[in-house]
């Protein structure tokens, strides 16, 4: 019997994770609980180390916040995709969630088909990274979609499934203006309440890697307001 994807459920408020759990089984997935970020790094990246398609990640954790956690999942070079839910919907979570590394972000509460829906769209995201082009060269340049790396010259610097998402989606639209709001929407499937700022704090760092002076761009252009245009060649 094919067995579902796995889903790591990373939440401190047993009744929350047990219900979510019962639910994601309902729906053909396998699903784990841990209620801390410690026991949720140790099944990820530690001694107990397990396979899973993705994580439903709480923020307010006891011990390691949510935060902590996927920086921690980063920084190993870990880029299954992170969902976070939590109680914490102000802008500025949401973008320290995304900065940290998370690739989608749901307020509490929240429909089950709706986190049902963005679950099934990370894991569908996720497989096409995996399956489209491979990598895609410019300017002495090298994003590999596959390995989620960007190589420039002898250095090579980890991407989050976001990044390299955004860096396709800029990539595939060469040389148009395309809207922070399209960016989100398209890439994303984050919506008009989230704050655009995203799009630029992933942006300065995208900068940070590809261009050789980040305060004077020449391949991720600025586009005073609407948005940013990518260019390979300039």
């Amino acid at each position: 019997m094919t067995q579902g994807p796995r889903v790591l459920i990373v939440e401190d408020e047993q009744h929350l994770a047990e219900g979510l759990r019962f639910n994601l089984e309902a729906e053909g997935y396998e699903a784990d609980v841990v209620d801390t970020g410690e026991r949720a790094l140790t099944r990820l990246i530690g001694e107990e180390r397990q396979h899973y398609d993705l994580v439903v990640l709480d923020i307010m954790l006891p011990g390691k916040d949510g935060f902590a956690v996927v920086r921690e999942l980063r920084q190993a070079r870990q880029f299954l995709p992170v969902l976070v839910l939590t109680a914490r919907g102000r802008p500025e979570d949401v973008l320290h969630g995304f900065e940290a590394g998370a690739d989608d972000y749901l307020p509490k509460p929240t429909e089950l088909a709706i986190l049902i829906a963005r679950i099934s769209s990370l894991l569908r995201r996720s497989e096409w990274t995996r399956r489209a082009i491979d990598q895609y060269t410019f300017a002495g340049r090298t994003i590999d979609f596959d390995t989620q790396e960007l190589r420039v010259n002898d250095r090579t610097w980890p991407l989050t499934l976001m990044e390299v998402n955004l860096l396709r989606y800029l990539i595939q639209h060469e040389g148009k203006a395309v809207s922070r709001k399209a960016m989100l929407e398209d890439v994303w499937a984050v919506h008009e309440d989230t704050d655009t700022r995203a799009i630029d704090n992933f942006i300065v760092r995208l900068r940070r890697y590809i261009e050789k002076d980040p305060s004077k761009p020449k391949h991720l252009l600025t586009v005073r307001g609407v948005g940013y245009r990518f260019i390979a060649d300039p």
